[in-house]
């Protein structure tokens, strides 16, 4: 460490332009560019204005948070340049995964901190924005700490972007000292990209309405995002339920909600009166909330997401999306057909907690159609998933499925069971046909009962 009276001299030795950062990268590199609202943005466009020197860079990031894609890739053409890859995938990298430049990194979101110490996975240059220095030498890493610990460790160099709009996440781990990094980089202090949720659908109402009633007071609760996770938390907020904590991977303005009605208490086995959670999105108004907040614990993803601390919470209660179901309770939450739309995160891990939590219980919501391209409508629980989806949950693991027409509980359940009970959550129009593939899938009773 050092002394605060040396904190200034080395601080100025340690500051350098974008531009000066951005001549660091050299051929063959591997690049981090952040994650969540820590990714990135004066570096990453002194990076992009060297585009014609790049050459066989690669750029990664988990969920950067970001109102359009890295200023690097939209200077570039080719993966000769840079090629691009992510461990959850936003808007973003959807884009650039469909022209052939980014690629998803299969992982529990849990383990990423020991992917890149262990496993050879070095990083050359790992880029984030922080909080300003404190008066201690300390650069707070905003609310995102997740995975950022295995990067820094794995890291060959370590370069931060400041940005005095980060707000200071209270928190384990949530501080990086001058002494721990090469250079600092003082940014332009763009505001923080916002993730504001849709309003939610009369469908996320309806869904929102068979789990808020089963959702007991003194539950902790993690959230998904989305309009559904926003809708349930107004739900909650407006009624008698009361002590709600939160455990959660991704932390949202529905938690502001909960907090804002009197809800949200902290009165929970471990982590008393913290919301505990890895990384957090939303609006300014959840940014607000956040800052030196000491209601609000970041922590590492790990710690978070590990299923033996979800399981120590009594009451534990999973909420999350998903893309598409099928008849033996398989579920797919990332991909639509061959495309990649999301990644694994912690669902997994939040589905499997849950179950072992004393009172727990997980919830995975999907409406029950949606309209194809072909513009018919198509069901969404259907005989097997299509080619190319990704089992995300694996059956033995499900619990609730959750559609607007009710939920199904499939834990435990016999295979025809499960069929039966996804039929009865199905779309009316569909379920005279899943019956038949049921049949011929050899997972329907004859005495089971045609709605």
């Amino acid at each position: 460490m050092y002394k605060v009276s040396d904190l200034a001299s080395e601080y100025k030795k340690k500051l350098i332009t974008a531009d000066q950062a951005a001549a660091m990268v050299k051929t063959g590199d591997k690049l981090h560019f952040g994650l969540g609202c820590g990714a990135i943005v004066d570096i990453d466009k002194a990076i992009a204005r060297r585009a014609d020197e790049l050459k066989d860079i690669t750029v990664i990031s988990t969920v950067a948070i970001r109102e359009k894609p890295f200023e690097t890739y939209l200077a570039t053409t080719s993966n000769e340049q840079v090629r691009f890859a992510s461990a959850h995938f936003n808007v973003h990298d959807r884009k650039m995964n469909r022209d052939g430049r980014c690629w998803y990194i299969p992982m529990m979101f849990c383990e990423l901190p020991f992917l890149w110490v262990n496993n050879n996975n070095e990083i050359d240059i790992a880029m984030f924005q922080v909080a300003p220095m404190d008066s201690h030498g300390n650069f707070n890493l905003g609310p995102q700490v997740a995975d950022m610990w295995g990067v820094i460790k794995s890291a060959k160099k370590i370069i931060v972007e400041v940005n005095e709009n980060m707000p200071i996440a209270h928190g384990y781990q949530t501080q990086l000292n001058l002494y721990g990094i090469d250079y600092v980089v003082e940014g332009s202090n763009t505001p923080l990209a916002e993730l504001p949720a849709k309003a939610p659908s009369e469908i996320d109402k309806a869904i929102a309405s068979h789990i808020v009633p089963r959702i007991r007071s003194h539950s902790t609760l993690q959230l998904g995002i989305g309009s559904l996770p926003l809708c349930i938390g107004k739900m909650l907020a407006e009624s008698d339920q009361r002590n709600i904590n939160a455990h959660t991977e991704m932390f949202t303005d529905a938690y502001v909600d909960l907090f804002e009605a009197g809800k949200l208490t902290g009165n929970k086995p471990i982590d008393k009166s913290k919301a505990v959670y890895t990384f957090a999105g939303g609006t300014k108004r959840l940014y607000d909330f956040i800052d030196d907040n000491p209601i609000c614990c970041n922590a590492p993803v790990d710690y978070v997401n590990n299923i033996e601390t979800i399981a120590k919470i009594d009451n534990f209660v999973s909420i999350n999306s998903c893309i598409q179901v099928d008849l033996y309770g398989q579920v797919c939450s990332e991909s639509a057909g061959y495309q990649q739309i999301s990644g694994t995160g912690g669902q997994l891990d939040f589905v499997l907690g849950a179950y072992q939590s004393k009172g727990g219980q997980s919830f995975l919501c999907t409406p029950s159609t949606r309209v194809g391209k072909d513009g018919q409508l198509e069901s969404l629980i259907s005989p097997v998933l299509p080619p190319g989806a990704i089992v995300t949950t694996p059956r033995m693991a499900t619990n609730f499925i959750v559609t607007e027409y009710g939920a199904a509980d499939l834990k435990g359940k016999t295979t025809w069971e499960r069929a039966e009970r996804l039929i009865g959550i199905a779309h009316p129009d569909f379920r005279d046909q899943l019956i038949k593939d049921a049949e011929k899938m050899g997972i329907w009773r004859n005495s089971s009962k045609r709605p």
